[in-house]
């Protein structure tokens, strides 16, 4: 079994899932998580290629979020699309950034994510507020490569 396999367990997956669900009740904003095993490309590039391919840039509003994390690498970062870095300062995910960190370096990668995704609905919501014509446009659940 893989790394990857063993980074959370079928309940903190789903405690993730619930985490994105619940952000999502306030943003129009797509949150996703992706594990990978490792990266054999610099890692911001890697989430960039997993967006793309998790079709994450096909969004009415192109305010997906995906929080990358390459397991075995000890390493993660979080890619927003085009129309949330149009409208948001450079530094708009340090906070998230820092967030999952303090988690990780305590060895609670659930508690990470959680407050991760999170902490990136609220942000979202300022920018990209949900309202009744919303629709869930992409997955909740955690992807693997």
């Amino acid at each position: 079994m893989s790394k990857v396999e063993d980074f959370l367990t079928h309940d903190q997956e789903q405690q993730v899932v619930a985490a994105i669900r619940s952000a999502e009740k306030t943003t129009s904003g797509e949150i996703r998580v992706h594990l990978e095993k490792h990266s054999r490309i610099e890692i911001l590039e890697r989430a960039a290629e997993v967006f793309h391919w998790l079709k994450m840039d096909n969004t009415i509003q192109r305010n997906g979020v995906l929080i990358y994390v390459a397991v075995e690498d000890h390493s993660f970062a979080i890619f927003g699309d085009k129309g949330i870095n149009d409208v948001v300062e450079d530094d708009f995910w340090e906070s998230t950034k820092d967030t999952i960190l303090e988690q990780f370096k305590k060895g609670d990668f659930t508690q990470g994510l959680i407050d991760g995704v999170l902490l990136a609905g609220e942000q979202l919501q300022k920018y990209f507020p949900w309202d009744h014509t919303d629709i869930n446009e992409l997955s909740d659940e955690i992807s693997k490569g």
